[in-house]
């Protein structure tokens, strides 16, 4: 994807975007410089309201409509890291919003699937990314708690609600040695972590990487 300069409002944004990767995601534990790269080349800013952007690229989540929000940078870029992804990927995104997170994935995947279950918020992201070049991207309304079985396996999968157990239907669309990255609601007082799952012959393997607030998951498996 090419975002062109074309005048000084561009600029500030650019300078927000640059100052966002220096302040936010550099000095913390985001080191993988593709990710860098990429959370650097997507606009943010068009993804929200146009009353909201100059606040697009602050340390923290923003409303989207719905009942959904478009998440900190930060996690963003945690979450893409922790995939490990490669050129060659194929990737499935449980909760399309606005279509960022989309954006980010496809300027490092080969193929990214993405559902959502609000009809609006898919029409909204589609326009978004149509406008900004990106063909790698194909969506879908549906339940999202239940994958895309016709497209998987898939070599990553990020979820961007929270679920309170792991949708066994997603580990399924995993290929052996994929990852996933899902918000587990599980802890008795109501907390979130984010978790990191890696599909072995035998099973799967998790590691519990840190504490988050997702909106929750919507769907058949979570009813």
């Amino acid at each position: 994807m090419k975002f062109r300069r074309h005048n000084r409002q561009d600029q500030e944004y650019d300078d927000q975007r640059r100052r966002m990767i220096d302040e936010q995601l550099r000095r913390r534990d985001i080191t993988d410089s593709r990710v860098l790269a990429a959370m650097r080349r997507v606009p943010r800013h068009l993804f929200v309201s146009e009353k909201r952007r100059q606040d697009a690229y602050r340390d923290g989540p923003m409303s989207i409509g719905y009942g959904q929000t478009i998440s900190q940078p930060y996690i963003v870029a945690s979450m893409t890291q922790s995939l490990s992804m490669t050129k060659r990927s194929r990737v499935l995104e449980i909760g399309t919003g606005c279509g960022y997170q989309a954006a980010v994935l496809a300027e490092l995947a080969r193929q990214v699937y993405s559902v959502e279950v609000v009809p609006e918020l898919t029409d909204k992201a589609r326009r978004i990314l149509k406008q900004l070049g990106y063909r790698n991207i194909t969506m879908d309304v549906r339940d999202g708690s239940l994958g895309w079985p016709e497209e998987a396996p898939f070599d990553g999968i990020i979820v961007t609600a929270a679920a309170p157990k792991m949708p066994e239907p997603l580990v399924t669309q995993l290929k052996v040695g994929g990852t996933m990255v899902i918000p587990l609601a599980t802890d008795s007082y109501g907390r979130q972590f984010l978790t990191k799952v890696i599909r072995t012959v035998d099973g799967t393997t998790r590691q519990t990487l840190y504490e988050v607030r997702f909106v929750p998951m919507i769907g058949e498996v979570e009813e």
